[in-house]
C-alpha cells in the first residue's frame, strides 16, 4: 500500500502515452520515415518542459516530497553515449518501442511486446555484466 502513488503515477502515465498514440507502432515507424511531425512534437514538447523543470528546480531549490536537495550533476561528453544512443534508437526503430512504452503496450494486450521487455532486460543485465570493460 505504500508504493500505490507510484502505481497510480505508471497507469496515468500509461494512459497518456496511449492516448497520444506514442506506443504506436505505426507513428513511430512515420517518425523513423520522416513522414510526420506527430512523434517529433511530442518529443520536443517533452524536451522543453524538462528543461523548463530543471530550471525551475535549480533556481527556486525546490526539494523532492521527503525535502531531500536536488542534486543536478553536470553531464560530459563522452562518444560512449553517442554509440549507445545509436544502438537504443535502432532497437527502438526495429522494435517500435522504448522502455516506457513498452508497459503501456503490454497493458493495452499487445502481449508479443513481452519479448522486447524481455530482450531490454536482457540488454541491461548485459551492460551491467560488461560494464567495467566499456569505456566511460
Amino acid at each position: 500500500m505504500r508504493n500505490i502513488k507510484y502505481l497510480i503515477i505508471g497507469m496515468l502515465f500509461g494512459i497518456i502515452l496511449i492516448k497520444s498514440q506514442v506506443v504506436s507502432w505505426f507513428r513511430i515507424q512515420e517518425m523513423f520515415r520522416l513522414q510526420a511531425f506527430h512523434m517529433y512534437g511530442i518529443i520536443g514538447s517533452a524536451i522543453v518542459v524538462a528543461m523548463i523543470s530543471i530550471q525551475i528546480i535549480k533556481r527556486f531549490h525546490i526539494k523532492t516530497i521527503n525535502h531531500e536537495t536536488v542534486v543536478i550533476h553536470d553531464k560530459k561528453f563522452h562518444w560512449g553515449n553517442v554509440w549507445g544512443g545509436l544502438i537504443f534508437g535502432l532497437g527502438w526503430a526495429i522494435t517500435g518501442a522504448c522502455p516506457g512504452p513498452l508497459f503501456a503496450q503490454i497493458g493495452s494486450g499487445f502481449l508479443v511486446i513481452s519479448v522486447t521487455l524481455l530482450s531490454a532486460i536482457t540488454g541491461t543485465w548485459v551492460y551491467g555484466l560488461l560494464r567495467d570493460k566499456l569505456p566511460h
